[in-house]
C-alpha cells in the first residue's frame, strides 16, 4: 500500500512527466497510458480466475509484473535521457497499467474470500491508515529531499526505487503469510468468447448497471487528479517542497479519513460512503476553481484526499456485494474496465483542453461528472445489502 500510494498519488508522477516533457498534454498522455492497459486486462484476469478454487499464485505473478514496471521507471530515469526516456517511460506506464488492472481483480477477489462482509470496511480502513500514514510521510521526504536534492543523481528515480522495494516487501508478505481458503463456488471452465457472450446477463441487475454508469462518471476524479498538481505549480511555483507538501496533505487526508469511511461502511453500507466522498471531492474541485491562494490549494488537496479515499473504498467494496459469489471476478472486471476506459481517454482530452483553454473548463467538466455520479447514486442505485430483489 505504501509503495503504490507513492506512485499513484496525484503529485509525483505528474510532476515527473512535466519535468521530462515540459508539456501538460504529455502529462495527460502518460496518465491515459496508465489506464489504457486496465481497460483490457480486467476481463482477461476475471476469465482466468473465476473457475479457480485458489487464485493466490496468479495474484503473485501479476503483482510481480507490476513491480518490475516500477523498477523499470527507476532505471530509465537513471540511464536514459531525452526522447528515449520519454518513450520508454510512457511504455512502462502502459505496462504498469495492464498488470494493475489484472492485479486489482485478483486481489479484490482474495479480499472477498478472506474478509467477512461486516469487517471489510474497518480492515481496509486500518490497512489504508497504516499504509497511508507512512506514504504521507515518505511522500513529503521524497519531495523535500529525494527530488529537491536529487538523491543518487535523480530524485524521481530514487523515489521509484524506494516504491519498488516497499511494494516488493508487501508481495512477499502476501505470498508467505496469507492462507487462502477454497472458493465457496466457482464457474465451470468455458472459452473466453462464450463467456463474453454471457456478459449482458450481469447487466440485468439494474442497480449494478447503474452503479457502473455512476462509477464511469465518478472517474472524472481520476481524470482531474494529475492536473491538480500542475495547477498548483502554476500558482505557487514548482518545487520539491511543494510536491512534498501537497503529497503530504493529500495522502494524510486520504489516510486519516479511513477511520471514518471504514466503520461507516460496515454499519450503514458503502452507498452512503460513496455519496459523501463524492460530495467532498466536489467541494475540493470548487475550492480550486474559485480561489488560488496557497491555503485554499492545500485545503482543496485535503478535501480531494478525503473524497478520493472514500470513493475508492466504497467502489471496490460495493461491487463485491451485488449478486452471486461466483460472478465476483467478472463484476470486478466490468467495473474496472468501465472505469479504465474513461480514465484512459479522459486525460488525453483533458491535457489538450488545458493546453488550449486553461484549467477552468477542465475543472468544470470534472465537477459535472461528479455531479452526475451523485445523481445516479442518490436516485438510481439501491444499497446492495438491503435489496430484496434486483
Amino acid at each position: 500500500m505504501t509503495g503504490f500510494r507513492l506512485i499513484y498519488a496525484p503529485t509525483i508522477i505528474p510532476a515527473y512527466l512535466l519535468a521530462i516533457t515540459g508539456s501538460a498534454a504529455a502529462v495527460g498522455l502518460g496518465t491515459a497510458l496508465l489506464q489504457l492497459g486496465a481497460t483490457i486486462s480486467p476481463i482477461l484476469s476475471g476469465a482466468r480466475i473465476e473457475h479457480r478454487s485458489h487464485i493466490l499464485p496468479y495474484s503473485i505473478r501479476v503483482g510481480s509484473m507490476m513491480r518490475l514496471a516500477i523498477l523499470g521507471l527507476a532505471l530509465a530515469g537513471w540511464f536514459l535521457t531525452g526522447e528515449v526516456l520519454v518513450m520508454v517511460t510512457l511504455a512502462l506506464f502502459a505496462f504498469l497499467g495492464f498488470f494493475n488492472g489484472a492485479q486489482r481483480v485478483a486481489f479484490q477477489m482474495i479480499m472477498a474470500k478472506v474478509i467477512p462482509i461486516d469487517r471489510r470496511g474497518r480492515l481496509q480502513g486500518y490497512r489504508n491508515l497504516a499504509g497511508g500514514l507512512i506514504a504521507a510521510v515518505l511522500a513529503w521526504v521524497a519531495g523535500k529531499y529525494f527530488i529537491a536534492e536529487e538523491w543518487l543523481g535523480n530524485g524521481y528515480s530514487t523515489t521509484f526505487l524506494f516504491a519498488f522495494a516497499l511494494t516488493s516487501a508487501g508481495l512477499l508478505v502476501l505470498q508467505t503469510m496469507i492462507r487462502e481458503p477454497a472458493a465457496p463456488a466457482s464457474r465451470p471452465v468455458i472459452p473466453l468468447r462464450e463467456r463474453i457472450r454471457q456478459f449482458p446477463q450481469l447487466l440485468e441487475d439494474k442497480d449494478f448497471a447503474r452503479f457502473i454508469a455512476a462509477q464511469a462518471c465518478a472517474t472524472a476524479i481520476r481524470i482531474g487528479g494529475p492536473f491538480w498538481t500542475i495547477y498548483a505549480a502554476q500558482r505557487l511555483g514548482m518545487t520539491g517542497a511543494l510536491i512534498g507538501g501537497l503529497s503530504f496533505a493529500f495522502l494524510g487526508a486520504d489516510t486519516l479519513s479511513n477511520l471514518l469511511w471504514g466503520p461507516m461502511g460496515d454499519r450503514l453500507g458503502f452507498r452512503i460512503v460513496y455519496i459523501l466522498s463524492l460530495a467532498s471531492a466536489a467541494a475540493g474541485v470548487i475550492l480550486l476553481m474559485t480561489l488560488g491562494t496557497a491555503a485554499a490549494i492545500y485545503a482543496a488537496f485535503i478535501l480531494l484526499g478525503i473524497g478520493g479515499s472514500g470513493w475508492m473504498l466504497a467502489s471496490t467494496t460495493m461491487v463485491l456485494e451485488f449478486g452471486a459469489h461466483e460472478d465476483i471476478p467478472m463484476r470486478l472486471a466490468f467495473v474496472t474496465t468501465a472505469e479504465g476506459a474513461v480514465a484512459a481517454i479522459g486525460p488525453i482530452l483533458a491535457g489538450l483542453l488545458v493546453a488550449v483553454a486553461g484549467f477552468g473548463p477542465l475543472f468544470a467538466l470534472v465537477l459535472a461528472g461528479i455531479a452526475l455520479a451523485l445523481v445516479l447514486m442518490i436516485f438510481a442505485v439501491r444499497e446492495p445489502r438491503r435489496r430484496t430483489q434486483v
